[in-house]
């Protein structure tokens, strides 16, 4: 059930579907009142929609705000906050599995302030789709999906059994089991409705745009099918959940115009590599992006769904599409009932969501322009995604950077199946097709498929040091690779499938070969990877591997059968053929018409109905999870995994008043785009980090470590991955990688300092850079900062969805003013902070800092809180969003 508000301007009013009726708020109606609204941006008006749906006399929403978003097109800049309700949530098993233990835990927690249990329960639909803990163990053979599924069961047998728990024991909670699929591609081609409906307190349907949140940041792909939705972290989307609105303040529209078409044989990705560094370049963190212009129509839904994917590459909130015939067929291909897609296109025409080129362009705050015809076959590297740069120029860049970032190495000799091998600086030692990103677009898994035929025609094999993977994001592409004979050239040229999941977008790359990683380790080699994903930052991808290039997937294909990223792929040969003859890339390229002839005889709607008909039944390892739902959860203390959380601890009804922050001393200084892996690491645990010291005393064997983002569940190993990176570097060690600082002069990893500055008492803060916090929307990067006892984090500037963590979890974000920054002002670990007036705090309010040197000398400098709304002071008084919201549904 959807509750709506008063309709005080009156705009509710009925459509008729096939003889269907449906309640709907009318932007016709509302033009009388607070003016036309046709040339707001389509995302505007999914806001605009939200905003008329629950007005309700100014209790969280008041027809200031419904006219606040419609004069936006006067003044199309950020504007005052507002209450905002997604339709649904979203969420996935590294986010979901601590989202389900906070509640959880809420639910001990309103039980022991004398609350009913019944209130913590989801108030809107919530999917969470299990698509982040299958991991690369095995590959290159038939069997290496079902051993690596196998593999995923034993290691996360407790967390399954909570999920499913989980499942059964919240109303409106539902989980995709494992091996279906990722949950972007799931929301997209099945969850998505594009108009959702639900009754109302009076039982009448309601219709209204498609709207959703999700704890992963790349969430926003469902923006290309025309549903609004953008990652939070889980803290914000537990709120959701529980019936709280999201508060935001109205976002500035930056205008993408494409014209023209793309080239032959440049590709979706090439696309989104290119618009991402121009995004980047043109600043668009907080904002909405809105793609428009003639050139759409040459792109494909599952084209925009790649450009939307990528938003927070780019650092804004969503990449929006509206709805055009080119949405109506993607869903009847995907299975979606016809009569939801009438209701679409009527829904979508009535209320102005129905993207017509010939239409006047909407009002945007900023606008860029790209033709399509001008982009060209590139990679993004190596270690950020907004890095583009063309295909002939790869060599160049790796070479230089190794020059600029790296120590050069001389190549080693290792024993590769029973062979020598030289392996050095730039050598391609993983190779995946992986991430929600490319792995569902027809159009470059088919062209991998093709480039995989040709090669394999030739006699051509990936070089012997490439660890290769094929892990799509739907079982769909399973089908089509099947039906049309290319999973069989996949499979000859080592890209069997190895499972549905994130794999090596996230981490789960596995283990190289021992010969290979020791090799690399013991020598320092730059070994370098190809990957068709998002994220290739720092320490992501593999612990062995320095060097991350983002690819389409036919790129991954060439570049597993080059081997190396030194030579300029284009103008060098890729390998010699059965013959002898040297084989070009120009050879093994597909034609635009090729790939178009196989989509179009081998996709059809019944696979898409067959593979989504049991979704939620799941295959035999997931039915023989036997758990029995129940009111609270029976925590098992000696658990690794899921364990009740000391958010509440000591929690009372009336939160305590806020003091000022006083001798406060930093646990890191960091430098520029540090990013939610830094902060909280997803992929492998070093056995000698206090995580794996934890792991050890609790008798887990170092192979059954697993990942940090498979025991998100656990607060005592996830504290102690907080700035456990490997790749991290704080300024208070120079010339030190990975998670360590000082205490009273002696260096010792973050985790044990954290500690004992807690025993002393001492408040801690974080000292940072630009783009603090980019990357993925990981609520531990804020939970983990919390629990290691840093107060406030000062930095140049904040990633959106990390800030609003920050203050989800009571940390105080700081933001340098005037051009000031930490060395401008010559901040040391050394110092000691005193924050104050905080007893007063006010949202966006100036707040005085007093530095102490350890000399005794001392100055005082002047920072922005970044405590943006009313409701965000709530949450920061309550020491947090949960125990605001707890209070709350206790009172």
């Amino acid at each position: 059930m959807t509750e709506v508000g008063k309709d005080t301007l009156g705009t509710r009013s009925t459509m008729t579907v096939d003889g269907k009726e449906y309640a709907y708020y009318s932007f016709a109606k509302a033009a009388e009142k607070v003016g036309d609204v046709s040339r707001l941006p389509f995302s505007m008006k999914a806001l605009f929609e939200n905003m008329l749906r629950f007005e309700d006399g100014g209790k969280t929403v008041s027809t200031d705000h419904v006219k606040a978003i419609a004069d936006w097109q006067k003044n199309p800049q950020t504007g005052g906050e507002i209450q905002y309700r997604p339709a649904r949530v979203l969420l996935q098993d590294f986010t979901g599995v601590p989202c389900v233990v906070d509640l959880a835990a809420m639910r001990d927690a309103i039980s022991s302030l004398g609350g009913d249990t019944a209130k913590i329960n989801p108030q809107v639909a919530v999917n969470l789709v299990i698509d982040h803990s299958v991991m690369v163990d095995e590959f290159g053979h038939p069997k290496a999906m079902e051993q690596n599924m196998a593999l995923e069961y034993q290691r996360n047998a407790e967390r399954y059994d909570f999920l499913k728990w989980g499942s059964k024991s919240f109303e409106n909670f539902s989980a995709v089991p494992p091996g279906t699929g990722i949950c972007h591609q799931v929301n997209l081609e099945h969850i998505a409705q594009c108009v959702w409906t639900d009754s109302d307190q009076d039982g009448t349907q309601v219709a209204y745009p498609d709207t959703c949140v999700g704890t992963d940041s790349h969430t926003t792909m469902v923006n290309g099918l025309g549903v609004l939705g953008w990652g939070v972290g889980g803290i914000e989307a537990e709120a959701a959940m529980l019936g709280q609105p999201i508060s935001m303040l109205i976002p500035e529209v930056v205008g993408f115009k494409f014209t023209g078409q793309l080239a032959e044989g440049v590709t979706a990705t090439d696309l989104v590599l290119t618009a991402t560094q121009m995004l980047r370049q043109h600043g668009v963190v907080g904002k909405f992006v809105e793609y428009f212009g003639p050139g759409l129509s040459t792109l494909s839904l599952a084209d925009r769904a790649t450009l939307a994917n990528m938003s927070p590459e780019y650092g804004a909130t969503c990449g929006f599409f509206g709805i055009d015939d080119k949405t109506l067929d993607y869903l009847r291909l995907t299975g979606r009932e016809e009569h939801r897609i009438a209701l679409v296109e009527a829904y979508a025409k009535e209320q102005g969501f129905w993207h017509d080129p010939a239409n006047p362009d909407p009002i945007f705050s900023s606008t860029l322009e790209l033709d399509l015809s001008k982009v060209v076959p590139s990679l993004a590297g190596p270690k950020r995604p907004q890095d583009k740069v063309a295909l002939p120029e790869v060599d160049e860049l790796f070479n230089s950077d190794l020059e600029r970032l790296y120590k050069k190495s001389a190549p080693v000799r290792v024993e590769v199946d029973d062979r020598e091998h030289d392996i050095g600086d730039g050598d391609v030692v993983i190779a995946a097709i992986t991430s929600c990103t490319n792995t569902s677009n027809p159009d470059v898994l088919i062209a991998a498929g093709l480039v995989a035929q040709k090669a394999n025609a030739k006699g051509l094999k990936p070089k012997p040091w490439v660890k290769t993977s094929l892990a799509p994001g739907s079982q769909v592409v399973t089908d089509y690779l099947v039906k049309s004979g290319l999973q069989d050239d996949l499979n000859a040229i080592g890209f069997d499938l190895v499972g549905y999941g994130c794999t090596t977008c996230i981490g789960n790359s596995g283990p190289l070969a021992e010969p290979i990683s020791k090799a690399i380790n013991g020598n320092d080699i730059v070994a370098a990877s190809v990957l068709s994903g998002n994220r290739n930052f720092e320490g992501r991808v593999s612990p062995d591997v320095r060097a991350n290039f983002l690819a389409s997937p036919p790129l991954v294909v060439a570049y597993a059968l080059k081997g190396t990223v030194t030579e300029d792929i284009t103008e060098t040969p890729i390998g010699q053929d059965q013959d002898g003859n040297d084989v070009m890339l120009a050879d093994l390229w597909p034609t635009t018409q090729e790939i178009a002839d196989l989509r179009a005889a081998n996709i059809d709607r019944g696979m898409f109905e067959r593979r989504y008909a049991d979704v939620y039944k799941g295959d035999e390892h997931w039915q023989a999870v036997k758990v029995e739902a129940s009111d609270t959860y029976n925590w098992n203390p000696g658990s690794t995994y899921v364990a009740s959380p000391p958010f509440f601890d000591g929690m009372e009804m009336t939160p305590a008043p806020i003091a000022d922050i006083v001798e406060a001393k930093p646990l890191a200084v960091l430098g520029d785009s540090v990013t939610t892996d830094h902060i909280s690491p997803a992929g492998s645990i070093k056995e000698d980090s206090p995580a794996g010291q934890y792991l050890r005393e609790h008798q887990v064997a170092k192979a059954d470590f697993n990942s940090y983002g498979s025991r998100r569940g656990n607060h005592e190993v996830m504290m102690r991955g907080t700035f456990a990176n490997i790749r991290i570097k704080n300024e208070m060690v120079p010339g030190v990688e990975g998670g360590f600082t000082t205490y009273k002069g002696e260096q010792m990893p973050i985790y044990d300092a954290a500690m004992k500055h807690r025993e002393d008492g001492t408040p801690l803060v974080v000292v940072a850079g630009k783009e603090y916090g980019t990357g993925s929307s990981r609520d531990w990067a804020a939970k983990g900062t919390i629990l290691l006892g840093v107060r406030a984090v000062i930095v140049e500037s904040y990633e959106r969805i990390h800030r609003s963590n920050l203050v989800g979890m009571g940390v105080l974000p700081l933001q340098f003013k005037n051009g000031e920054t930490r060395e401008t002002l010559g901040l040391k670990g050394s110092d000691s902070f005193t924050i104050k007036g905080l007893s007063d705090l006010t949202p966006s309010q100036d707040v005085e800092v007093e530095v102490t040197h350890e000399d005794g000398s001392s100055f005082t400098f002047t920072a922005k809180c970044r405590i943006d709304t009313e409701n965000e002071m709530d949450y920061y008084r309550n020491g947090g969003i949960l125990q605001y919201v707890i209070r709350k549904l206790a009172a």
